[in-house]
């Protein structure tokens, strides 16, 4: 987006009186853009590989930021190392994969994706019996469960994506417009795994999934990471798949089903699951390969209360390079998702590394660079079970992923509503720049259920995402996101990086010296796991 097509949007939606942003805060006064253009643009160079985890570009991803923060001046935040081992395991499937439904044949990548998180070389699925489980949800707050009076041990549940609110666009169905994470894949997993299938195939439609089947292949048909258990994950689900809509379209056909018609039958409270009297087959060779990987931490010590620590974060890694089927080589650099995000880091870093030279924060502060967030949170996952200090001394978690590279804009985002006290943080910090503070523009797409502050919301730490891609630069979402063209640009003007940055860092002070306990405000499991930690 050019600055005449921003200029003519502001004047939409609120700026000040006098047609200009309150003046800059001490913060973003500080902000010196020519460091952030070295870090964003060293990091998203093909030099580095897309960052993918255990390459070399993470090697070299490791080296850059461990070298920034010691030149800072900042404290280990692992022990003595500024780096948290995360075990984990690499799983590349075989390519040519064949999934058979009945006489279909289907292909995988054009057709559909499978992929396991189990640590088994080879995944058979033989003539697994087909049933359409809906959305997939058990949900007995809203009274909901989709597989209520039929037993799919072993079977293949073929879910749809997003949830029912979204569907029929009822604001008294579950959260309506917004998705609720019932409505994520990643719980759609899990629900299937406990029902005890053995394969789930969602599909894919690009409205209520929020991306287009490109993004689906790229993230899955490579290889993925995954945490390992002490019983090699063999309580996950055995086969994770996405199937195109034109091949459940075919499927139901095939089985006697019209998609369309079960599809609005899987809206309402009374759906039951429907046998399709079918079955799946394929087979899924996997190589494993059990490794190492890091989270980056540097420690900013509290003068007075060291042991409470605010956490500000963005994951350093990528999708890495891939060799295509025709042998070509695409590297997936991430630039704004999430070099410019890591930069942030690193500027905020050492504006407040220079800050506490001369007046040390209450609190202590970590920065810190989580691995393997695009397979999953991983990092994040392990971080929030294995944090520094016990979980009940984590204040707050800041997760910067995809910053506004583009010109300044007069609101900032925020992801859920009456989610938890830092939403006021937030309003405070957009009113002392002259902001607004305006309401996710797509709830449908589950944000708040999408990145690493998840991971540590589940432990209970209240926490805020600051993410502007695809809302400042509409053309991001639609051929860059996830793709090799989310390049570094020497146009960017940075304008909205200076400025979210000065919010950003405005409100991690007042975290790092106030006595405050960010409070969750709806009732949750993430309340109630706060509650445990007795904040």
């Amino acid at each position: 987006m050019n600055r005449k097509m921003v200029t003519i949007l502001l004047s939409g939606i609120g700026l000040l009186a006098n047609g200009a942003f309150a003046s800059e805060n001490a913060i973003e006064k500080q902000v010196n853009l020519t460091r952030y253009k070295q870090d964003v643009s060293r990091l998203a160079s093909d030099q580095f590989g897309g960052r993918g985890p255990l390459s070399e570009g993470e090697t070299l991803t490791l080296n850059y930021l461990v070298k920034r923060f010691k030149e800072m001046g900042l404290k280990p935040g692992w022990g003595d190392s500024y780096l948290q081992p995360v075990p984990l395991a690499k799983i590349t499937p075989e390519k040519g994969i064949l999934l058979k439904v009945g006489a279909l044949d289907f292909k995988n990548g054009t057709d559909f994706t499978v992929r396991s998180e189990r640590m088994d070389k080879q995944i058979n699925l033989e003539k697994s019996e087909l049933v359409f489980v809906g959305y997939g949800i058990n949900a007995p707050e809203y009274g909901w469960n989709d597989y209520q009076g039929l037993d799919v041990k072993g079977k293949t549940v073929i879910i749809l994506v997003n949830d029912p609110g979204f569907a029929t666009q009822n604001p008294r169905l579950f959260k309506g417009n917004a998705m609720t994470y019932y409505g994520r894949w990643t719980y759609k997993y899990e629900e299937a795994a406990r029902q005890g299938a053995k394969a789930a195939l969602i599909v894919h439609e690009t409205k209520p999934a929020a991306y287009g089947w490109g993004v689906v292949e790229n993230s899955n048909t490579g290889s993925k990471f995954t945490l390992v258990d002490d019983n090699n994950n063999q309580d996950k689900l055995a086969i994770m798949g996405w199937i195109q809509k034109n091949v459940a379209i075919q499927i139901f056909a095939k089985a006697g089903f019209d998609y369309n018609n079960q599809k609005q039958r899987a809206e309402k409270k009374d759906f039951r699951p429907v046998p399709l009297k079918m079955s799946a087959s394929l087979t899924l060779n996997n190589t494993i390969e059990k490794a190492q990987s890091y989270n980056v931490l540097a420690l900013l010590p509290g003068s007075q209360r060291a042991n409470e620590m605010v956490v500000l974060q963005a994951h350093w890694d990528h999708l890495g390079t891939v060799i295509d089927d025709n042998g070509k080589q695409h590297i997936y650099n991430g630039a704004v998702d999430n070099a410019s995000g890591v930069a942030g880091v690193l500027e905020l870093a050492q504006i407040f590394k220079t800050q506490s030279n001369d007046k040390p924060f209450e609190r202590s502060i970590l920065f810190a660079s989580f691995t393997a967030e695009e397979t999953g949170l991983i990092g994040a996952q392990h971080f929030s079970l294995n944090s520094p200090v016990p979980s009940k001394e984590l204040v707050a978690f800041l997760n910067i992923d995809g910053m506004n590279v583009n010109d300044e804009v007069s609101y900032i985002l925020r992801y859920g509503e009456g989610v938890s006290t830092l939403e006021t943080d937030l309003a405070a910090a957009a009113k002392a720049q002259g902001r607004k503070v305006k309401g996710d523009p797509r709830p449908e797409n589950g944000l708040l259920y999408r990145s690493d502050h998840f991971a540590l919301a589940q432990q209970g730490i209240p926490g805020l995402l600051f993410m502007s891609l695809g809302d400042t630069d509409p053309d991001y979402i639609a051929h860059k996101y996830h793709t090799d063209k989310d390049d570094y640009s020497p146009s960017w003007s940075l304008g909205g990086v200076k400025q979210d940055l000065g919010l950003i860092g405005d409100i991690l002070a007042k975290l790092a010296n106030n006595n405050d306990w960010p409070k969750w405000l709806e009732e949750s499991d993430f309340k109630k796991r706060r509650a445990q930690d007795g904040r």
